[in-house]
């Protein structure tokens, strides 16, 4: 077991700007094949694809222990035709096949409106900050870089590159099919978390990479990685990490702008980070990232319920959005980091302005919920 308490920690300050992937010759092309058509630089750049080299991904399999079920449950839909250019963050839409995020009774996916409150709630509340606010950990920029995890959709046919890893005992082995010009969470030159998060639609596979690093002979090195099948309820083995520090899958989590803007919907709970957890974890978390055994210290995997009389008709059309999901779906303690920080993608399209009013909220208007599983210690 690998104790990794100081490898993963969250900040806003080290997010960096993410490099462009159409750039010299490739938009030039573009620019060209739009003027002889008669039609904009716009409408090249849409039509130009993404490369599909020719080896299709396999998931590894991830035994381990189905989580509860119950009948009020939602699917999450990841909707995908054609893969967006690396440089994009936003999921293609419209699609007539899609891959569901995880089945509707996946505890991502489960409606907790009528799950008990957990007898420590207090004293967990209390242990990640009762005064503290959330915090918008995604958005356009802040100080002018791009905040957020990036992602990208590919099509089956992507070409799989060898990944090693430092934690090669509680990894996925590659090969991984990352794409040439794949955004890496905070930028190439990142001295952050460097989180690589793939999504093959036709196999409706998750790979997610941390301390995700090129080599100049086209193979990767990382500090973790995992593969999440997302047809399946299966979790990690108990006590291997993912990309996550509690073994979960971070793409799950992400609130999208798709989701709050244009569907005004979040149908899936969210994942925050505090500062300080407990050696142990809840699953659906599989890992814990501490040495503390201090019983009031939120362990991995714990879960936390907006409280239902808690009023958020003041704020922004976005942030009610993610205040209904916070209500029904709730979030999960998924990584060690600033209290109260949520995750999202990075979008050019978010307004910064809407997002700060999740600033307005105290960590006194949570509630922890029993989801019924045991606490894991070490």
């Amino acid at each position: 077991m690998v104790d990794q308490a100081t490898s993963w920690s969250s900040n806003v300050e080290r997010r960096r700007a993410f490099n462009q992937w159409l750039t010299g010759p490739v938009l030039m092309l573009a620019l060209i094949a739009a003027a002889c058509a008669g039609d904009s630089g716009n409408a090249a750049l849409a039509s130009t694809p993404a490369p599909t080299p020719t080896t299709a991904a396999t998931p590894s399999s991830l035994a381990a222990t189905t989580p509860t079920t119950t009948p009020d449950t939602a699917t999450t839909t990841l909707a995908v035709t054609v893969s967006e250019p690396p440089q994009s963050t936003t999921m293609p839409t419209g699609a007539e096949d899609a891959c569901p995020v995880f089945p509707p009774d996946n505890p991502w996916n489960t409606d907790i409106t009528e799950f008990p409150v957990h007898p420590r709630s207090d004293s967990y509340i209390d242990a990640i900050g009762r005064d503290g606010t959330l915090h918008p950990d995604f958005g356009s920029e802040y100080e002018g870089e791009p905040i957020g995890i990036p992602y990208i959709v590919v099509t089956g046919d992507q070409l799989e590159v060898p990944v090693s890893f430092e934690y090669a005992e509680e990894s996925d082995p590659g090969p991984y099919p990352i794409p040439p010009g794949v955004p890496i969470e905070g930028g190439p030159d990142s001295v952050g978390d460097r989180h690589v998060i793939v999504l093959d639609d036709a196999h409706c596979v998750l790979y997610e990479l941390f301390d995700a690093h090129s080599q100049p002979d086209g193979s990767w090195q990382a500090g973790s990685g995992a593969m999440f099948d997302l047809s399946s309820n299966d979790l990690r083995p108990d006590y291997w990490t993912s990309a996550d520090a509690a073994g979960l899958p971070i793409f799950p989590g992400l609130v999208r702008f798709d989701e709050v803007v244009r569907e005004g919907r979040i149908d899936h709970a969210l994942r925050f980070t505090v500062s300080e957890t407990q050696r142990a974890f809840i699953h659906p978390a599989t890992h814990f990232a501490s040495n503390r055994t201090d019983p009031d210290l939120p362990p991995m995997g714990l879960r936390l319920r907006m409280k239902t009389g808690y009023d958020c008709s003041g704020f922004s059309a976005d942030v009610r959005v993610i205040c209904d999901a916070l209500k029904h779906y709730g979030m999960f303690v998924a990584d060690n980091g600033s209290d109260w920080y949520i995750t999202g993608t990075h979008d050019p399209r978010w307004s910064d302005e809407n997002l700060a009013d999740l600033k307005r909220i105290p960590g006194a208007a949570f509630e922890v919920v029993d989801t019924g599983e045991s606490v894991i210690t070490g």
